[in-house]
């Protein structure tokens, strides 16, 4: 798709990462037809995906509610939590990337979200999925305890 365009000279991409639609943005010749089919095949390879995962979610949350016991239900709802959490932190900084792109022309606003999507989703992922540990917990409220600040 790129090879196709044709580009201005002396140009810096400001991010972390050199993305197709940051590229596209700094091409001087006609870019319409590129931001359909990135727009297209964005649309299928992000939506489908999350389609099924609320699908998914929306089946499991209707299986969980029809269990009888509260116990049950407390430790379904605790292991989809984190799943959750992670699922929706990946797609929340990966959502606010591309709209910051396409909104806002502040390089440092652009490259804040590309750096929490970049790292911070990926580096609270483990920790997230280690929250479902009990030692985890227990180690994570006597260091809340503990803290002078709280």
């Amino acid at each position: 798709m790129v090879l196709g365009l044709s580009f201005c000279t002396e140009l810096e991409v400001p991010h972390f990462f050199c993305e197709l639609d940051q590229d596209i943005k700094l091409a001087c010749s006609d870019t319409l037809l590129n931001n359909i089919l990135v727009y297209v095949v964005t649309s299928m390879l992000g939506g489908v995906p999350l389609l099924g995962i609320i699908y998914s979610y929306i089946k499991i949350v209707s299986s969980i509610l029809r269990m009888s016991s509260s116990g049950g239900k407390h430790k379904a709802f605790s292991t989809c939590g984190s799943h959750l959490s992670v699922v929706s932190l990946f797609y929340g900084t990966a959502f606010g990337v591309y709209i910051s792109s396409a909104f806002t022309d502040s390089t440092r606003k652009t490259a804040i979200a590309s750096l929490m999507y970049m790292v911070v989703s990926q580096m609270l992922n483990p920790v997230i999925y280690s929250l479902r540990n009990r030692d985890m917990k227990e180690a994570l409220r006597k260091l809340i305890r503990s803290s002078p600040f709280l």
